[in-house]
């Protein structure tokens, strides 16, 4: 798996934080506190210059607040997710929705895209509204085209955003239960005709039971990298 100088790190479930060379910090579903797949020393991180949240579900927003109230993170989010932020004090929020592009700290370019899954956010105990899910295209300069799908199932614009944005590397859910299983995670790295696949969304509790060798499997003489990594410890960089 290239990733051109950039820096990876699984933080168990969807959760994945990304460091570019000048030190640019970067969480995807910041899910670390109550995560049990989550390594204890990355709980508390001291530094987040972005969050790129997929959708509101509580596995998902984790500690998206924490880290733009304590961290002065820049958040980017579903709209309606953005307002239920920025009426808890978060000061820098961009809402925004699917085909929309915003550019983020460290000049990253980030396209909102389509998912298929329901969305909801916790609010003050009682479920609300938190938009439509969707995944994220992340194009970092010089570096690689990173597609983190959020949760969701397989779907056939998936080669839509292989035309549009050539990601290499795709983080794809492959639990099952709430989101694609191996054999759909599998189908989906073809249209999306990546380089390598990093498996999120699996083992954090029992009915999230697809495994990384059951999509190595399915990837079978793809020619597509499996890359099943271990949360905590960064690859690249």
């Amino acid at each position: 798996m290239d990733l051109k100088g950039l820096e990876l790190t699984w933080l168990g479930h969807a959760a994945v934080r990304l460091r570019t060379a000048d030190g640019t910090t970067i969480y995807v579903d910041p899910w670390l506190t109550g995560n049990p797949s989550c390594p204890a020393q990355e709980q508390h991180p001291g530094r987040a210059d972005a969050v790129y949240l997929t959708h509101g579900h509580g596995d998902h927003f984790g500690d998206t607040l924490d880290l733009a109230l304590r961290l002065g993170a820049e958040v980017f989010c579903m709209n309606e997710i953005a307002g239920h932020l920025s009426r808890r004090g978060a000061s820098q929020v961009v809402g925004l929705n699917k085909g929309g592009t915003v550019t983020g700290p460290g000049g990253v370019r980030a396209t909102m895209v389509d998912a298929v899954h329901s969305g909801s956010i916790d609010d003050d105990g009682r479920i609300g509204y938190g938009g439509e899910p969707a995944g994220w295209v992340l194009t970092f300069p010089g570096g690689p085209v990173l597609y983190h799908a959020g949760d969701t199932m397989i779907f056939g614009d998936m080669a839509l955003i292989r035309e549009l944005w050539a990601p290499e590397v795709a983080f794809l859910p492959i639990g099952g239960h709430y989101t694609m299983d191996p054999p759909q995670a599998a189908r989906a790295a073809r249209l999306l005709g990546v380089a390598a696949v990093v498996p999120i969304h699996y083992g954090t509790f029992p009915v999230l039971a697809g495994t990384p060798a059951q999509l190595a499997d399915a990837l079978a003489g793809s020619g597509i990298e499996v890359a099943a990594l271990v949360a905590g410890v960064p690859v690249g960089g």
